[in-house]
């Protein structure tokens, strides 16, 4: 049957829409110029929707690059200018819409790697589909009325655009694209979890990505075969009970004296020393947020920089993937393992990836009846001191207890806990460092309750306990040459700056913990493997193994000179089947 075109010429714009309508319900062409119109309102729409909803006139730039060039792609391929705008359109709205689905549920917007994540193992397939149906068949749905859309308009359009103009389109778009990256800088840490960016957002990891996919791996790691094969531990003997272990991620909590410039109450500087009575340095590797980063990197044992543009996404992409964490380890070893966490449990997915760990009982904000995500440590340490009192007289199972606490997190804006009357900076500090400073007074008087409240609780029990600094506090930047108007996040500094550098402590109660290999500055991910050693564990194949490379590096971990050494170690990691890195 010969095609036919239904023409609308002189037709106002409502005719030609209806026309474009019935070209559709009935299979006809339409006319290029009802093509060309049905195009130029779906990008109209489309670049609307970026302006009021991608945030800064780079980002959009950066989006309306890379949605242009898509188009230009896809017209390169079929000449069919609405179909193209169309398919474009259909797979921006489906992307805002998962993006939007994902975030209510776990707080994080669709990343491009969730393809690859989800679909990777039986267990995510599983997971979607028992937890997330209804989101699931949604998708499903918009996807086949999407394909059913690109066959009807493929066939209707009447659109003919030259592949020479189609290529120029694309050339252009691209560059439009590369501007828009380069002038809207990195991207910011917390950009997949606070900001609704969904589509730029989505765009802007396709680079890591593909690297990843290239790669093979989400870990960079030597060669395949590199390294011998390190047997998994499912036994631990002790020859007595070991100790209760609680682990405080004081958050946001810096020595002071790393900043000579700085004066305070050197009364502050015994909270920060451990039983040896030595201040032992922590490398961390975020600076003013992303705590989720130094928590990794202590419960897993590797560094987060090792998962290259990945990094910010370590915990929701190695759900499921990690074996032998510091809580496997330590459940192997008769523990049972809880969690008492600020904020609420599905924050940035912590929930289902401390499940996949080995920390299953979770005491969220809700669980804990906070009034507030910023509660007095003192709260949190109260909450752990009545499960930890419940447990000792119903079990006789070691606890791990990790805490989170929140009172020195930014802002430093207003006075915490105003009733307290705790000293601050001397006068001349500036007023956020004077209000840290004030902080850090009731962060060891907190302390020093939970300290005493062990020993007045527990005179038959055995602790170590152990406190690290996650990041610095915003409070510092000044101290680091940046303004005071300087965001966290845009605080560049490099891998070698004060800005990195925290503290971890260790002390015992009814206990003295086990001396370990001391440096000048230990980095963040052997950390775990010293809470081990602390405790008097014996230490499984990986950990051991860890130890060596810590040795070897001299506490360096991702900075280490011995960098074949570490990717050698990363490569036994996944040969032996400790980490999944797809």
């Amino acid at each position: 049957m010969a095609e036919q075109t239904v023409r609308v010429s002189g037709a106002p714009r409502l005719g030609r829409l209806g026309a474009l309508a019935r070209a559709v319900r009935t299979g006809e062409k339409v006319s290029p110029e009802t093509a060309y119109l049905a195009a130029a309102l779906l990008i109209a729409l489309v670049g609307r929707h970026f302006w009021l909803d991608e945030g800064t006139w780079t980002n959009v730039i950066f989006t309306v690059g890379v949605t242009a060039g898509l188009i230009a792609a896809l017209t390169l391929l079929t000449r069919r200018l609405l179909f193209a705008s169309a398919m474009v359109t259909g797979a921006v709205a489906l992307i805002f819409a998962t993006s939007a689905a994902k975030h209510r549920i776990m707080n994080m917007v669709v990343h491009a790697y969730d393809i690859f994540f989800y679909l990777s193992s039986p267990a995510t397939v599983s997971y979607l589909w028992t937890d997330q149906r209804r989101y699931v068949i949604g998708f499903a749905v918009a996807l086949t009325i999407l394909l059913l859309a690109a066959v009807i308009l493929f066939r209707a359009d009447g659109s003919r655009i030259s592949r020479r103009r189609a290529a120029m389109a694309l050339a252009v778009s691209a560059l439009v694209a590369w501007g828009g990256a380069l002038t809207k800088g990195e991207r910011r840490h917390m950009q997949f979890h606070y900001e609704n960016l969904y589509v730029s957002s989505f765009y802007a990891s396709w680079g890591e990505t593909v690297e990843a996919l290239m790669r093979g791996a989400i870990l960079e790691a030597a060669p395949k075969g590199a390294g011998a094969l390190l047997a998994q531990s499912n036994s631990c003997t002790t020859a007595t009970k070991p100790p209760h272990i609680i682990l405080i991620h004081a958050e946001s909590v810096v020595q002071p004296s790393l900043f000579p410039a700085v004066k305070y109450d050197r009364s502050l500087d015994s909270y920060f020393k451990s039983d040896d009575g030595a201040l032992h340095q922590l490398r961390v590797e975020t600076y003013g947020g992303a705590s989720w980063l130094t928590e990794f990197s202590i419960l897993a044992g590797v560094s987060t920089h090792s998962f290259g543009g990945m990094r910010q996404f370590v915990q929701t992409f190695t759900q499921n993937k990690l074996k032998e964490t510091l809580p496997q380890v330590l459940q192997t070893c008769g523990y049972r393992n809880v969690v008492f966490y600020p904020m609420m449990r599905n924050f940035v997915s912590n929930d289902r990836f401390y499940a996949s760990i080995g920390l299953k009982e979770i005491f969220d904000m809700k669980t804990q009846g906070a009034p507030t995500a910023q509660e007095r440590d003192r709260f949190y340490y109260d909450n752990a001191l009545n499960e930890i009192e419940r447990h000792v007289q119903t079990s006789g199972k070691p606890l791990f207890t990790y805490v989170q606490t929140m009172s020195a997190h930014w802002p430093y804006t207003f006075k915490f806990a105003p009733e307290e009357d705790v000293p601050g900076g001397a006068p001349g500090t500036p007023p956020e460092m004077d209000e840290y400073l004030r902080r850090l007074s009731l962060t060891k008087m907190d302390f020093d309750h939970l300290m005493a409240e062990l020993k007045r609780r527990f005179p038959n029990e055995h602790f170590l306990v152990v406190h690290y600094g996650d990041h610095h506090p915003t409070a510092t930047r000044t101290y680091l040459g940046f303004g005071e108007e300087v965001e966290a996040e845009d605080v560049a500094i490099n891998p070698e700056s004060p800005g990195f550098i925290t503290y971890f402590a260790a002390r015992g109660v009814n206990f003295r913990p086990q001396r370990i290999s001391t440096f000048e500055t230990l980095d963040v991910p052997y950390l775990g493997t010293s809470i081990l050693e602390m405790a008097g564990l014996p230490l499984p194949p990986s950990h051991v193994e860890r130890k060596r490379l810590m040795l070897a590096c001299k506490g360096r971990y991702h900075t280490c000179r011995e960098r074949e050494q570490v990717l050698q170690f990363h490569r036994q990691l996944i040969d032996s089947g400790l980490i999944t890195a797809r």
